[in-house]
């Protein structure tokens, strides 16, 4: 049985197992989400999504960290 598969984050490949929500993969990428805006097959998500959102072959994930300054 296959457990790993390929989705696209910012446009590059990244395999995932099958079993990563959202969450484990910004935490294994070290991305802090406070400071984030994600959007996944062009649907901006809500942050109480990130632990429950399991992924299939070939998703989009768009990662958008959100900057501060004036």
């Amino acid at each position: 049985m296959k457990h790993y598969f390929t989705i696209l984050i910012n446009g590059d490949p990244f395999n995932c197992h099958n079993s990563m929500s959202l969450f484990d993969i910004l935490t294994y990428l070290d991305i802090d989400i406070n400071n984030i805006v994600v959007e996944y097959n062009n649907d901006i998500l809500d942050k109480t999504q990130f632990s429950s959102l399991s992924f299939k072959p070939n998703d989009c994930l768009e990662i958008i960290s959100i900057v501060g300054g004036g």
